[in-house]
């Protein structure tokens, strides 16, 4: 089932995220609609919160990008209870955007090197380090399940030079190429 997008203002965007169990009722079900909904709306990540799921799962498939990024060809992930337990390396600025919050695009640092604990979809653990972009893209899905957004990290003169675009997108002022949910309506 691919999903509407929930988009920013929504309260689930904000709400840190629950660990779940391997008995998890749909867990299946769930990651199989995120890569659905994923590619649908044509992203590299997306997160249960987007969905409107308060539950630690996130997926990455990489391979839209893998002509500029070749790494990343084969970079497709399930990260369930995820948990970064280092950031290191130096802060690297690029440009990020969100299919929370559409047609947006700011710079953001973030530490080039990540270590993160997870378990896949078959339910084995990992502890692996990660750098360059797909510890970005890793660090940007993670903070959705702590209710952090991108436009977070952005400089306070950036923040309040967005906040008419932020609250634009809030209302429904915008135009997106896939589903989405707006603050006050129901997520199924």
């Amino acid at each position: 089932m691919v999903y509407p997008i929930v988009v920013y203002g929504h309260p689930v965007l904000r709400k840190v995220s629950e660990d779940i169990d391997k008995d998890y009722p749909g867990l299946e079900q769930i990651i199989t609609d995120l890569f659905e909904t994923l590619y649908r709306s044509e992203g590299i990540g997306l997160a249960a919160p987007q969905i409107g799921k308060s539950i630690r799962i996130f997926i990455i498939d990489g391979k839209p990008v893998a002509e500029e990024e070749p790494d990343l060809a084969e970079f497709k992930k399930v990260f369930i209870n995820a948990h970064i337990t280092e950031k290191s390396g130096e802060l690297k600025p690029m440009i990020e955007g969100c299919l929370s919050i559409p047609h947006l695009r700011e710079e953001v640092n973030r530490e080039s090197r990540i270590r993160i604990r997870y378990y896949d979809e078959n339910w084995i653990f990992h502890d692996e380090t990660y750098d360059g972009y797909k510890a970005r893209i890793i660090q940007h899905e993670y903070d959705h399940l702590d209710g952090i957004l991108f436009t977070d990290k952005v400089s306070p003169l950036r923040k309040r030079l967005l906040k008419g675009k932020l609250n634009a997108i809030s209302k429904g002022k915008f135009e997106a190429e896939y589903k989405t949910i707006l603050t006050g309506q129901k997520i199924k």
